[in-house]
């Protein structure tokens, strides 16, 4: 009997030791790791580290390629069937003696029926067969900017100022000798307003080449400095500052002069497009017809309140005519070249904001506008391309809902729209040579990242390729939600972001952050992973900060009357919105209203600033970063096309200049820049210091010597880093 007690003592206290050891294990189990800046913010040694597994595909014809880094895998057929069949990899690229394959990922398949990959290599580009394991066809690497034509396999390039193009054969035909820092040949023009991203276009064929030619030498130059920094390697070099500078248009100041001109390899000849005196005017949106005999260009005043669509002779350079003319008394802003349907080489597409919202627009090359495609309150955002056998146009669209992106077959014929997707998330995506399938990358508050092979026929077969697991699963992530409140007009529905604090407590107050940009062409709150946060946002809430995040009325993609209700006066109806948000914030019994931050980043580096000196007893804290000041040092193109000229708006300028403001300062403002920001130059910043000095307020200053307007690299961290200490330091 003893023994069976002493049994049982033992082994209740064998139990007890164990529930213990439980209980103290549980909490060590349970707990979640905190985030670094390096995991979280891009430029940090670890952040592709915890990303969602990217999966890199391309369409060879309507047959979906996988692309590794070292290998071309096909994983669909042109019948939606699933396969598993490698196609060439590394060692083929490099077994042919041309250089290694500097990655995979980028390989593309320019021809449907071949079994053809053009591959970039250390030594320049194959065309590679992989059937055959041969180079069809190669091209020596030309560094710099270019423009590759695979019909006729030509590539157009810069090189010391000047153009070039390099035939297939491999001959350099040099089409300009004057190209200077003051003449740009086949670069973007117009500071890359209007959607405009290079300068150089190939005809369909790649039997002509059509650019632009830029003379900025009537235009300022700003004074910006190579500053000279030490090598910290110990090589030698220069210790004297020296001058680089940019070509600069200030708002109501001398523009530089655009035209266009159309090369032809074949004879060495280059015509010009007789457009006539290019003086304040902008040569936008530059098409090719099918058969390459028209080039259409859209061209507007520099009041940018008129678009005429207009049609070129390719061989003479002869003004054709004017196909459509769209006027708006506060402006035009076109921004997508017309689109020739594949079936039909007469009929085109073409983009408008004239009803309120971005839709398209049939037109015929001779009876011009035919009929308009999509209408209703909601814009589209993306042309994907076309499916050939339903005659239908493939779209993206935020007509499900204004912070969602999804996909829509649009019949031209009827005008019938098909939901392609489920209807949740954001997505985006690449449509098939045929119009066929999409290969899908989509994301929701739900879904971490999701990669969909859709077909475009039978929405309802999608198949799905990756689910991606989330890579923050061991993590303390805090609560992340979205939702509306009303603009100031007490009408309009703004949607918003809310980032709680790791850990949130209720019974707490805590320190709210307002992250704004504000400005057009932008958007911060989609319905998207983590409803669009950005991982700094995360950082602080870990930090026990309150992060919220409004697009007001002036940010992108809801439309003309919401996006134009800033025009004339910058700033003004967005800060009323923002303090909306802050009514919004204060409401919410977790937040302290007498600890509440801003900062923002150009446009929102603009709108943090004046938040901190229109409304200084709202902001404790601020950090504005690459900050506009006043509209008047902004550039030509986009400052005049939302508050018109100086001479124009003078009342305009005035009011929304925050130099005249700078004496209202009474929180911690602290203005960071890249030093030679060739977007919102350093003289803004500069002219509101002194602003500041001579009013006796103390804002405080940092520069990141040789950046330009958005940090690169590990300096991005260290941005986020001191932003971060900023709050730490003066908001805690």
């Amino acid at each position: 009997m003893e023994t069976i007690k002493t049994n049982r003592r033992m082994l209740g206290a064998r139990f007890l030791a164990i529930a213990v050891l439980m209980l103290l294990t549980i909490p060590v189990m349970a707990q979640k790791r905190q985030f670094t800046l390096e995991q979280l913010v891009y430029g940090g040694t670890e952040f592709w580290n915890y990303q969602p597994d990217y999966v890199q595909c391309q369409f060879w014809g309507d047959r979906l390629v996988r692309l590794e880094a070292d290998e071309a895998v096909l994983i669909q057929d042109e019948k939606g069937q699933e396969q598993s069949r490698r196609l060439f990899g590394d060692t083929e690229i490099e077994a042919i003696g041309y250089g290694r394959s500097l990655n995979v990922m980028s390989a593309t398949f320019p021809d449907p029926t071949k079994p053809w990959a053009l591959v970039y290599t250390s030594k320049g580009v194959v065309l590679y067969d992989w059937e055959a394991k041969t180079a069809v066809w190669k091209q020596e690497r030309i560094p710099g900017t270019q423009e590759f034509c695979y019909a006729s396999r030509s590539t157009a390039y810069v090189k010391g100022h000047n153009l070039f193009v390099r035939t297939a054969d491999g001959r350099d035909l040099q089409v300009s000798t004057d190209g200077s820092r003051v003449l740009v040949y086949g670069q973007s023009v117009h500071r890359d307003e209007f959607g405009i991203t290079k300068g150089l276009f190939w005809s369909p064929k790649g039997n002509l080449l059509a650019f632009y030619r830029m003379d900025q030498s009537m235009v300022t130059d700003y004074p910006q400095v190579d500053i000279a920094l030490p090598n910290l390697e110990g090589e030698d070099s220069s210790r004297v500052a020296r001058l680089v500078p940019d070509k600069y248009p200030m708002a109501g100041e001398t523009s530089h002069k655009v035209t266009v001109g159309v090369f032809n390899p074949a004879t060495g000849s280059t015509v010009y497009l007789q457009a006539g005196d290019p003086t304040d005017r902008y040569f936008t949106n530059i098409a090719w017809s099918p058969d390459e005999k028209t080039v259409y260009m859209i061209e507007l005043p520099r009041s940018q309140d008129k678009a005429e669509l207009v049609a070129y002779d390719a061989r003479t350079g002869a003004r054709q005519r004017v196909l459509y003319t769209e006027t708006n008394p506060k402006y035009v802003h076109p921004e997508h070249p017309i689109q020739f349907l594949p079936w039909d080489a007469t009929k085109f597409i073409y983009w408008s904001e004239r009803d309120g919202y971005n839709h398209l627009y049939l037109f015929d090359v001779e009876k011009g506008e035919l009929r308009q495609l999509t209408s209703g309150s909601f814009v589209v955002t993306d042309v994907l391309g076309f499916n050939t056998k339903s005659k239908s146009i493939i779209i993206a669209s935020r007509e499900a809902s204004p912070v969602k992106v999804n996909y829509w077959s649009v019949d031209i014929k009827s005008g019938k729209r098909v939901m392609l997707d489920g209807g949740q998330g954001v997505h985006s995506g690449m449509l098939s040579a045929g119009g066929a399938y999409i290969f899908d990358r989509w994301s929701s508050p739900s879904v971490i990242r999701r990669y969909d092979c859709l077909d475009v026929a039978r929405p309802e077969k999608a198949r799905t390729l990756k689910d991606c697991d989330d890579p923050w699963a061991a993590f303390d992530v805090p609560e992340i939600s979205g939702g509306t409140i009303k603009a100031a007009d007490g009408v309009t529905d703004l949607y918003y972001r809310l980032v709680k604090p790791t850990g949130f407590d209720p019974a707490k107050k805590y320190p709210a952050v307002v992250y704004v940009y504000g400005g057009p062409h932008a958007r911060n709150v989609d319905e998207a992973r983590n409803w669009g946060a950005r991982g700094w946002e995360i950082y602080m809430a870990q930090l026990g900060y309150v992060v919220f995040v409004l697009d007001n009325r002036g940010s992108s993609e809801r439309g003309f009357e919401f996006e134009s209700a800033t025009f004339r006066h910058l700033g003004d109806e967005e800060m009323r919105d923002q303090i909306k948000g802050v009514e919004f914030l204060k409401s919410l019994p977790y937040v302290d209203a007498d600890r509440l931050g801003v900062h923002g980043w150009s446009f929102g580096g603009f709108m943090t600033t004046n938040l901190m000196i229109t409304y200084p007893d709202v902001f404790k804290v601020g950090v504005a970063g690459g900050p506009v000041i006043d509209w008047r040092y902004y550039e030509v193109m986009y400052g005049e096309r939302y508050m018109d000229t100086p001479q124009e708006n003078p009342e305009g300028y005035e009011s929304t200049s925050l130099i005249r403001k700078a004496g209202n300062l009474k929180g911690r403002l602290q203005i960071i820049i890249g030093y030679n920001d060739p977007t919102c130059v350093p003289q803004h910043s500069f002219a509101f210091l002194k602003a500041c000095a001579e009013a006796g307020t103390q804002p405080d200053f940092f520069a990141y010597p040789n950046e330009g307007h958005n940090m690169a690299g590990h300096n991005y961290e260290h941005l986020h880093e001191r932003i971060t200490r900023y709050f730490e330091d003066h908001l805690k």
